[in-house]
Protein backbone atom coordinates (compact mmCIF):
# COMPACT_ATOMS: atom_id res chain seq x y z
CA UNK A 1 0.00 0.00 0.00
CA UNK A 2 0.81 3.34 -0.23
CA UNK A 3 2.49 5.84 1.87
CA UNK A 4 -0.11 8.44 0.12
CA UNK A 5 -3.05 5.34 -0.25
CA UNK A 6 -5.91 7.54 2.11
CA UNK A 7 -7.85 5.30 4.34
CA UNK A 8 -11.92 4.69 3.16
CA UNK A 9 -14.15 6.59 5.79
CA UNK A 10 -16.43 3.69 5.11
CA UNK A 11 -14.38 0.93 6.55
CA UNK A 12 -13.43 3.51 10.11
CA UNK A 13 -16.67 3.78 10.93
CA UNK A 14 -18.27 -0.07 10.48
CA UNK A 15 -15.01 -1.05 12.60
CA UNK A 16 -15.67 1.65 14.94
CA UNK A 17 -19.14 0.84 16.04
CA UNK A 18 -18.47 -1.94 17.51
CA UNK A 19 -17.11 0.36 20.29
CA UNK A 20 -20.03 1.14 22.75
CA UNK A 21 -20.48 4.87 22.70
CA UNK A 22 -21.35 5.53 26.68
CA UNK A 23 -19.46 9.11 27.15
CA UNK A 24 -21.40 12.49 27.45
CA UNK A 25 -20.62 15.96 27.58
CA UNK A 26 -20.06 15.60 31.69
CA UNK A 27 -17.38 12.37 30.86
CA UNK A 28 -15.37 14.15 28.24
CA UNK A 29 -15.42 17.57 30.09
CA UNK A 30 -13.76 15.70 33.45
CA UNK A 31 -11.52 13.46 31.26
CA UNK A 32 -10.36 16.61 29.42
CA UNK A 33 -10.02 19.39 32.22
CA UNK A 34 -8.66 16.57 34.22
CA UNK A 35 -5.81 15.62 31.91
CA UNK A 36 -4.85 19.39 31.45
CA UNK A 37 -5.07 20.57 34.97
CA UNK A 38 -3.14 17.82 36.46
CA UNK A 39 0.90 17.56 37.34
CA UNK A 40 1.19 20.95 35.17
CA UNK A 41 -0.95 23.00 37.31
CA UNK A 42 1.06 22.07 40.55
CA UNK A 43 4.39 22.09 38.93
CA UNK A 44 5.13 24.13 36.29
CA UNK A 45 4.33 27.95 37.18
CA UNK A 46 6.80 28.26 39.92
CA UNK A 47 9.11 26.57 38.04
CA UNK A 48 8.73 28.72 34.85
CA UNK A 49 8.43 31.85 37.09
CA UNK A 50 11.60 31.13 38.66
CA UNK A 51 13.78 30.17 35.43
CA UNK A 52 11.87 31.78 32.33
CA UNK A 53 9.92 34.12 33.21
CA UNK A 54 9.18 35.88 36.70
CA UNK A 55 5.54 37.31 37.40
CA UNK A 56 5.25 37.35 33.31
CA UNK A 57 5.01 33.59 33.41
CA UNK A 58 1.28 34.20 33.12
CA UNK A 59 2.35 35.67 29.28
CA UNK A 60 3.67 32.02 28.76
CA UNK A 61 0.64 30.00 29.74
CA UNK A 62 -1.78 32.58 27.44
CA UNK A 63 0.73 32.36 24.25
CA UNK A 64 0.57 28.26 24.80
CA UNK A 65 -2.92 28.66 25.30
CA UNK A 66 -3.28 30.30 21.99
CA UNK A 67 -2.03 28.11 20.29
CA UNK A 68 -3.40 25.00 21.53
CA UNK A 69 -7.07 26.93 21.24
CA UNK A 70 -6.17 27.19 17.48
CA UNK A 71 -4.93 23.68 17.00
CA UNK A 72 -8.49 22.81 18.78
CA UNK A 73 -10.79 24.52 17.08
CA UNK A 74 -9.89 22.28 14.22
CA UNK A 75 -9.72 19.21 16.88
CA UNK A 76 -13.26 20.09 17.05
CA UNK A 77 -14.43 20.20 13.66
CA UNK A 78 -12.72 17.05 12.65
CA UNK A 79 -14.27 14.96 15.63
CA UNK A 80 -17.82 15.94 14.23
CA UNK A 81 -16.96 14.71 11.01
CA UNK A 82 -14.71 11.45 11.59
CA UNK A 83 -16.24 10.19 15.39
CA UNK A 84 -13.06 7.50 14.94
CA UNK A 85 -11.00 6.07 17.84
CA UNK A 86 -7.01 7.13 17.38
CA UNK A 87 -8.05 10.74 17.05
CA UNK A 88 -5.39 12.37 14.65
CA UNK A 89 -3.88 8.76 13.20
CA UNK A 90 -7.39 8.41 11.91
CA UNK A 91 -8.19 11.13 10.59
CA UNK A 92 -4.87 12.23 8.55
CA UNK A 93 -4.79 8.85 7.60
CA UNK A 94 -8.15 9.37 5.43
CA UNK A 95 -7.22 12.91 4.82
CA UNK A 96 -3.99 12.69 3.56
CA UNK A 97 -2.53 8.68 3.36
CA UNK A 98 -1.78 5.89 5.55
CA UNK A 99 1.64 6.80 5.87
CA UNK A 100 1.27 10.44 7.06
CA UNK A 101 -1.21 8.95 9.79
CA UNK A 102 1.12 6.50 10.55
CA UNK A 103 3.52 9.24 11.50
CA UNK A 104 0.62 11.34 13.41
CA UNK A 105 -0.13 8.58 15.26
CA UNK A 106 3.30 7.48 15.95
CA UNK A 107 4.18 10.89 17.17
CA UNK A 108 0.76 10.93 19.48
CA UNK A 109 1.63 7.03 21.21
CA UNK A 110 4.89 8.44 22.30
CA UNK A 111 3.05 10.95 24.11
CA UNK A 112 0.60 8.07 26.05
CA UNK A 113 3.36 6.02 26.99
CA UNK A 114 5.60 9.06 27.85
CA UNK A 115 3.04 11.35 30.03
CA UNK A 116 1.57 8.35 31.41
CA UNK A 117 4.39 7.36 32.60
CA UNK A 118 5.35 11.04 33.58
CA UNK A 119 2.12 11.98 35.82
CA UNK A 120 2.73 8.70 37.50
CA UNK A 121 6.03 10.08 38.63
CA UNK A 122 4.44 13.50 39.62
CA UNK A 123 1.97 11.42 41.61
CA UNK A 124 4.73 9.63 43.20
CA UNK A 125 6.59 12.71 44.14
CA UNK A 126 4.00 14.57 45.65
CA UNK A 127 2.62 10.94 47.52
CA UNK A 128 5.81 10.28 49.22
CA UNK A 129 6.03 14.36 50.17
CA UNK A 130 2.49 13.11 52.43
CA UNK A 131 4.16 10.01 53.49
CA UNK A 132 6.82 12.20 55.07
CA UNK A 133 4.01 14.44 56.56
CA UNK A 134 3.49 11.48 58.36
CA UNK A 135 6.84 10.50 59.39
CA UNK A 136 7.08 7.38 57.04
CA UNK A 137 9.69 6.87 54.33
CA UNK A 138 10.12 4.26 51.86
CA UNK A 139 13.36 2.49 50.72
CA UNK A 140 15.37 4.18 48.76
CA UNK A 141 14.90 1.21 46.53
CA UNK A 142 11.50 1.33 46.11
CA UNK A 143 10.93 5.30 46.12
CA UNK A 144 13.25 6.10 42.82
CA UNK A 145 13.55 5.12 39.29
CA UNK A 146 16.63 2.84 38.61
CA UNK A 147 20.01 4.83 38.87
CA UNK A 148 18.70 7.49 40.55
CA UNK A 149 19.22 7.79 44.45
CA UNK A 150 19.65 4.43 45.13
CA UNK A 151 16.59 3.26 43.66
CA UNK A 152 15.57 0.18 41.46
CA UNK A 153 11.89 1.24 41.00
CA UNK A 154 9.57 3.64 41.61
CA UNK A 155 6.86 1.46 43.51
CA UNK A 156 4.41 3.92 43.76
CA UNK A 157 3.98 5.03 40.18
CA UNK A 158 4.38 1.26 39.23
CA UNK A 159 0.96 0.93 41.40
CA UNK A 160 -1.01 4.05 40.66
CA UNK A 161 -0.95 3.46 36.86
CA UNK A 162 -1.97 -0.11 37.25
CA UNK A 163 -4.62 0.78 39.49
CA UNK A 164 -5.62 3.17 37.00
CA UNK A 165 -5.49 1.08 34.35
CA UNK A 166 -8.03 -1.72 36.28
CA UNK A 167 -10.77 1.85 36.32
CA UNK A 168 -10.19 2.33 33.09
CA UNK A 169 -10.88 -1.76 32.29
CA UNK A 170 -14.13 -1.49 34.13
CA UNK A 171 -15.37 0.32 30.79
CA UNK A 172 -14.94 3.93 29.66
CA UNK A 173 -17.87 5.36 31.60
CA UNK A 174 -16.96 4.01 34.57
CA UNK A 175 -13.56 5.55 34.24
CA UNK A 176 -15.77 9.28 33.22
CA UNK A 177 -17.73 8.65 36.49
CA UNK A 178 -14.52 8.65 38.89
CA UNK A 179 -12.70 11.70 36.43
CA UNK A 180 -15.92 14.04 37.51
CA UNK A 181 -15.99 12.75 40.83
CA UNK A 182 -12.19 13.66 40.92
CA UNK A 183 -12.06 16.95 38.99
CA UNK A 184 -14.81 18.83 41.22
CA UNK A 185 -12.89 17.82 44.02
CA UNK A 186 -9.74 19.13 42.16
CA UNK A 187 -11.92 21.98 40.64
CA UNK A 188 -12.77 23.35 44.15
CA UNK A 189 -9.10 22.76 45.94
CA UNK A 190 -7.71 25.31 43.05
CA UNK A 191 -10.57 27.97 43.66
CA UNK A 192 -9.89 27.61 47.90
CA UNK A 193 -5.82 27.87 46.74
CA UNK A 194 -6.88 30.84 45.08
CA UNK A 195 -9.24 32.43 47.18
CA UNK A 196 -6.96 31.66 50.16
CA UNK A 197 -3.88 33.14 48.36
CA UNK A 198 -5.76 36.29 47.68
CA UNK A 199 -5.24 37.24 51.13
CA UNK A 200 -1.63 37.06 51.36
CA UNK A 201 -0.84 38.47 47.84
CA UNK A 202 1.78 41.85 47.70
CA UNK A 203 2.14 44.47 45.52
CA UNK A 204 5.71 44.48 45.43
CA UNK A 205 6.13 40.67 44.45
CA UNK A 206 4.48 41.62 41.09
CA UNK A 207 7.49 44.77 40.39
CA UNK A 208 8.51 44.22 37.93
CA UNK A 209 5.70 42.32 35.99
CA UNK A 210 8.26 41.71 33.06
CA UNK A 211 11.72 41.40 34.82
CA UNK A 212 14.82 42.30 32.13
CA UNK A 213 16.49 40.10 30.43
CA UNK A 214 19.65 38.64 30.75
CA UNK A 215 21.35 37.07 27.56
CA UNK A 216 23.54 34.79 29.34
CA UNK A 217 20.69 32.81 31.13
CA UNK A 218 17.79 33.43 28.79
CA UNK A 219 15.75 34.48 32.06
CA UNK A 220 13.39 37.82 31.71
CA UNK A 221 12.51 39.73 28.46
CA UNK A 222 10.26 38.48 25.57
CA UNK A 223 12.58 36.12 25.30
CA UNK A 224 12.15 34.98 28.72
CA UNK A 225 8.13 34.41 27.99
CA UNK A 226 8.73 32.61 24.63
CA UNK A 227 11.27 30.12 26.78
CA UNK A 228 8.30 29.34 28.99
CA UNK A 229 5.80 28.67 26.35
CA UNK A 230 7.28 25.66 25.00
CA UNK A 231 7.83 24.02 28.59
CA UNK A 232 3.99 24.86 29.52
CA UNK A 233 2.58 23.68 26.34
CA UNK A 234 2.55 19.94 27.90
CA UNK A 235 -0.38 21.53 30.16
CA UNK A 236 -2.73 22.18 27.07
CA UNK A 237 -2.19 18.75 25.42
CA UNK A 238 -5.33 17.11 26.97
CA UNK A 239 -7.90 17.90 24.66
CA UNK A 240 -6.40 15.07 22.54
CA UNK A 241 -7.14 12.79 25.12
CA UNK A 242 -10.73 13.80 24.17
CA UNK A 243 -10.75 13.12 20.38
CA UNK A 244 -8.99 9.92 20.59
CA UNK A 245 -12.37 8.66 22.42
CA UNK A 246 -14.75 9.73 19.62
CA UNK A 247 -15.75 6.79 18.67
CA UNK A 248 -16.96 6.09 22.19
CA UNK A 249 -19.14 9.48 22.34
CA UNK A 250 -23.36 10.11 22.34
CA UNK A 251 -23.83 12.15 19.83
CA UNK A 252 -20.34 12.80 19.18
CA UNK A 253 -21.61 16.21 16.76
CA UNK A 254 -22.58 17.67 20.22
CA UNK A 255 -20.66 16.21 22.74
CA UNK A 256 -17.14 16.72 21.21
CA UNK A 257 -17.02 20.14 20.24
CA UNK A 258 -18.24 21.37 23.87
CA UNK A 259 -16.17 18.68 25.33
CA UNK A 260 -12.85 20.30 23.95
CA UNK A 261 -13.07 23.62 23.19
CA UNK A 262 -14.85 23.58 27.09
CA UNK A 263 -12.12 21.60 28.75
CA UNK A 264 -9.78 24.23 27.15
CA UNK A 265 -11.53 27.69 28.46
CA UNK A 266 -11.92 26.20 31.82
CA UNK A 267 -7.93 25.09 32.18
CA UNK A 268 -6.92 28.76 30.83
CA UNK A 269 -8.92 30.56 33.57
CA UNK A 270 -7.95 28.79 36.19
CA UNK A 271 -4.17 28.31 34.98
CA UNK A 272 -3.99 32.36 34.54
CA UNK A 273 -5.73 32.52 38.42
CA UNK A 274 -3.27 30.11 39.99
CA UNK A 275 -0.20 31.52 38.50
CA UNK A 276 -1.42 35.14 39.45
CA UNK A 277 -1.95 33.99 42.53
CA UNK A 278 0.98 31.99 43.11
CA UNK A 279 3.74 34.32 42.12
CA UNK A 280 2.17 37.24 44.16
CA UNK A 281 2.38 35.58 47.13
CA UNK A 282 5.73 35.10 47.21
CA UNK A 283 8.85 36.40 45.22
CA UNK A 284 8.94 34.76 42.01
CA UNK A 285 13.03 33.45 42.72
CA UNK A 286 11.59 31.37 46.05
CA UNK A 287 10.51 28.74 43.65
CA UNK A 288 13.01 27.98 41.58
CA UNK A 289 13.52 23.92 41.44
CA UNK A 290 10.67 23.57 43.73
CA UNK A 291 8.55 21.08 42.27
CA UNK A 292 5.17 21.54 44.47
CA UNK A 293 5.16 25.17 44.90
CA UNK A 294 1.49 25.31 45.17
CA UNK A 295 1.72 23.32 48.44
CA UNK A 296 4.70 24.91 49.30
CA UNK A 297 3.48 28.46 48.85
CA UNK A 298 0.51 27.68 50.99
CA UNK A 299 2.72 26.21 53.96
CA UNK A 300 4.44 29.36 54.32
CA UNK A 301 1.63 31.71 54.40
CA UNK A 302 0.99 29.87 57.45
CA UNK A 303 -1.67 27.60 55.93
CA UNK A 304 0.15 24.43 56.63
CA UNK A 305 -3.32 21.89 57.20
CA UNK A 306 -4.28 23.22 53.91
CA UNK A 307 -1.03 22.89 51.79
CA UNK A 308 -1.67 18.68 53.06
CA UNK A 309 -5.34 19.14 51.92
CA UNK A 310 -4.35 20.88 48.48
CA UNK A 311 -1.38 17.95 47.83
CA UNK A 312 -4.20 14.99 48.55
CA UNK A 313 -6.45 16.85 46.06
CA UNK A 314 -3.09 17.21 43.26
CA UNK A 315 -2.68 13.73 43.73
CA UNK A 316 -6.35 12.80 43.03
CA UNK A 317 -5.76 15.19 40.23
CA UNK A 318 -3.02 13.38 38.48
CA UNK A 319 -4.61 10.17 38.68
CA UNK A 320 -7.69 11.93 36.56
CA UNK A 321 -5.06 12.12 34.62
CA UNK A 322 -4.07 8.96 34.32
CA UNK A 323 -7.68 7.79 33.41
CA UNK A 324 -7.69 9.99 30.34
CA UNK A 325 -3.96 9.31 29.19
CA UNK A 326 -4.19 5.52 29.70
CA UNK A 327 -7.95 5.87 28.08
CA UNK A 328 -6.99 7.49 24.94
CA UNK A 329 -3.27 5.85 24.35
CA UNK A 330 -5.78 2.18 24.48
CA UNK A 331 -7.62 3.54 21.93
CA UNK A 332 -5.41 4.83 19.63
CA UNK A 333 -3.30 1.23 19.96
CA UNK A 334 -6.52 -0.15 18.66
CA UNK A 335 -6.95 1.92 16.36
CA UNK A 336 -2.97 0.76 15.23
CA UNK A 337 -4.17 -2.66 15.66
CA UNK A 338 -7.50 -2.27 13.57
CA UNK A 339 -5.84 -1.22 10.33
CA UNK A 340 -3.09 -3.92 10.81
CA UNK A 341 -0.02 -1.09 11.33
CA UNK A 342 0.44 -3.47 14.38
CA UNK A 343 -0.02 -6.14 15.48
CA UNK A 344 -4.01 -7.29 14.82
CA UNK A 345 -4.81 -8.75 18.56
CA UNK A 346 -4.00 -4.71 19.49
CA UNK A 347 -7.42 -4.15 17.37
CA UNK A 348 -9.51 -6.94 18.73
CA UNK A 349 -12.11 -5.97 21.25
CA UNK A 350 -13.22 -8.17 24.56
CA UNK A 351 -16.51 -9.47 25.33
CA UNK A 352 -17.77 -6.40 26.56
CA UNK A 353 -16.83 -4.50 23.54
CA UNK A 354 -13.54 -3.02 25.32
CA UNK A 355 -10.13 -2.89 23.75
CA UNK A 356 -8.23 -4.91 26.34
CA UNK A 357 -5.22 -5.17 24.43
CA UNK A 358 -4.88 -2.20 24.03
CA UNK A 359 -5.09 -1.13 27.48
CA UNK A 360 -2.91 -3.86 28.65
CA UNK A 361 -0.26 -3.03 26.33
CA UNK A 362 0.08 0.83 27.75
CA UNK A 363 0.01 -0.39 31.09
CA UNK A 364 2.75 -2.41 30.50
CA UNK A 365 4.85 -0.18 28.39
CA UNK A 366 4.15 2.75 30.93
CA UNK A 367 4.72 0.88 34.03
CA UNK A 368 8.04 0.20 32.65
CA UNK A 369 8.98 3.43 31.63
CA UNK A 370 7.34 5.58 35.07
CA UNK A 371 8.72 3.04 37.39
CA UNK A 372 12.49 2.64 36.41
CA UNK A 373 13.20 5.83 34.52
CA UNK A 374 13.75 9.17 36.27
CA UNK A 375 10.70 12.19 35.92
CA UNK A 376 13.09 14.45 33.95
CA UNK A 377 14.08 12.56 31.41
CA UNK A 378 10.63 11.49 30.98
CA UNK A 379 9.43 15.55 30.24
CA UNK A 380 11.64 15.09 27.12
CA UNK A 381 9.48 14.13 24.43
CA UNK A 382 5.63 15.02 25.69
CA UNK A 383 5.37 18.15 24.11
CA UNK A 384 7.65 17.04 20.55
CA UNK A 385 5.50 14.15 19.91
CA UNK A 386 1.87 16.04 20.25
CA UNK A 387 3.24 19.45 18.45
CA UNK A 388 3.88 16.82 15.24
CA UNK A 389 0.32 15.82 15.66
CA UNK A 390 -1.10 18.91 16.33
CA UNK A 391 0.84 20.59 12.76
CA UNK A 392 -0.73 17.59 11.21
CA UNK A 393 -4.59 18.50 12.37
CA UNK A 394 -4.22 22.18 11.58
CA UNK A 395 -2.88 21.64 7.87
CA UNK A 396 -5.80 18.80 7.87
CA UNK A 397 -7.92 21.38 7.96
CA UNK A 398 -6.91 22.59 3.85
CA UNK A 399 -7.62 18.45 2.82
CA UNK A 400 -11.24 18.30 5.49
CA UNK A 401 -13.05 21.48 3.51
CA UNK A 402 -13.45 20.82 0.25
CA UNK A 403 -14.30 16.93 0.88
CA UNK A 404 -16.99 18.29 3.69
CA UNK A 405 -20.75 17.18 1.94
CA UNK A 406 -19.00 15.18 -0.83
CA UNK A 407 -17.46 11.56 0.12
CA UNK A 408 -16.99 13.14 3.73
CA UNK A 409 -20.34 14.27 6.24
CA UNK A 410 -20.93 18.18 6.36
CA UNK A 411 -19.56 19.06 9.90
CA UNK A 412 -21.32 19.91 12.05
CA UNK A 413 -19.18 22.16 13.94
CA UNK A 414 -17.12 24.77 11.82
CA UNK A 415 -13.70 26.07 12.99
CA UNK A 416 -13.99 30.58 12.42
CA UNK A 417 -11.69 32.21 10.36
CA UNK A 418 -11.20 29.06 8.09
CA UNK A 419 -8.49 29.18 5.71
CA UNK A 420 -6.62 31.83 8.55
CA UNK A 421 -6.88 30.06 11.91
CA UNK A 422 -5.55 26.60 10.82
CA UNK A 423 -2.59 28.20 9.13
CA UNK A 424 -1.84 30.23 12.13
CA UNK A 425 -2.21 26.96 14.33
CA UNK A 426 -0.17 25.26 12.19
CA UNK A 427 2.50 28.29 12.48
CA UNK A 428 2.04 28.69 15.89
CA UNK A 429 2.85 24.81 16.51
CA UNK A 430 6.21 24.40 14.36
CA UNK A 431 7.12 27.70 16.40
CA UNK A 432 6.72 26.01 19.79
CA UNK A 433 8.16 23.19 18.79
CA UNK A 434 11.74 24.87 17.49
CA UNK A 435 12.07 26.38 21.26
CA UNK A 436 12.34 23.00 22.76
CA UNK A 437 14.85 22.00 23.89
CA UNK A 438 17.93 20.13 21.93
CA UNK A 439 17.35 16.83 23.55
CA UNK A 440 13.75 16.96 22.87
CA UNK A 441 14.11 17.21 19.50
CA UNK A 442 17.05 14.31 19.32
CA UNK A 443 14.45 12.03 21.30
CA UNK A 444 11.81 12.85 18.68
CA UNK A 445 14.13 12.43 15.74
CA UNK A 446 15.10 8.99 16.92
CA UNK A 447 11.29 8.02 17.75
CA UNK A 448 10.10 8.98 14.61
CA UNK A 449 13.62 6.59 12.70
CA UNK A 450 12.25 3.36 15.03
CA UNK A 451 8.33 4.20 13.55
CA UNK A 452 9.19 4.73 9.67
CA UNK A 453 11.01 1.68 9.95
CA UNK A 454 8.44 -0.09 11.61
CA UNK A 455 6.20 0.81 9.28
CA UNK A 456 8.00 0.07 6.18
CA UNK A 457 9.15 -3.29 7.81
CA UNK A 458 5.68 -4.36 8.91
CA UNK A 459 2.87 -1.35 8.90
CA UNK A 460 2.51 -1.15 5.70
CA UNK A 461 2.75 -4.55 4.07
CA UNK A 462 0.41 -5.84 6.87
CA UNK A 463 -2.19 -3.41 6.32
CA UNK A 464 -1.86 -4.09 2.12
CA UNK A 465 -2.11 -7.73 2.77
CA UNK A 466 -5.48 -7.12 5.59
CA UNK A 467 -7.12 -4.61 2.69
CA UNK A 468 -6.62 -7.46 -0.17
CA UNK A 469 -8.33 -9.84 2.05
CA UNK A 470 -11.15 -7.98 3.29
CA UNK A 471 -11.65 -7.43 -0.95
CA UNK A 472 -11.18 -11.16 -1.19
CA UNK A 473 -14.11 -12.23 1.31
Amino acid sequence: MSFTKRASFETYSQKDKKLKQTLGVRDFLALGVGTIISTSIFTLPGVVAADYAGPAVVFSFLIAAVVAGLVAFAYAEMSTVMPFAGSAYSWISVLFGEGFGWVAGWALLAEYFIAVAFVGSGFSATFQELLRELHITLPAALAHPMGTDGGVVDLISLLVIVVSALVVWRGASDAGMVGQILVVLKVAAIITFIVVGLTVVKGQNYVPFIPAHNPKTGFGGFSGILSGVSMIFLAYIGFDSIAANAAEAKNPKRTMPIGILGSLVIAVVLFSAVTLVLVGMHPYSEYAGNAAPVSWALAEAGFAKLSVVVSVVADAGMFVALLGMILAGSRLLYAFGRDGMLPSALGKLDKRGLPSNGLFTVTIVAVVVGAFFPFAFLAQLISAGTLVAFIFVSLGMFALRPREGKDLPEATYKMPFYPVLPALGAIGSVFVFEKLDDMAKLYAFLWFIVGIIIYNVYGSKRANREEKATKTK
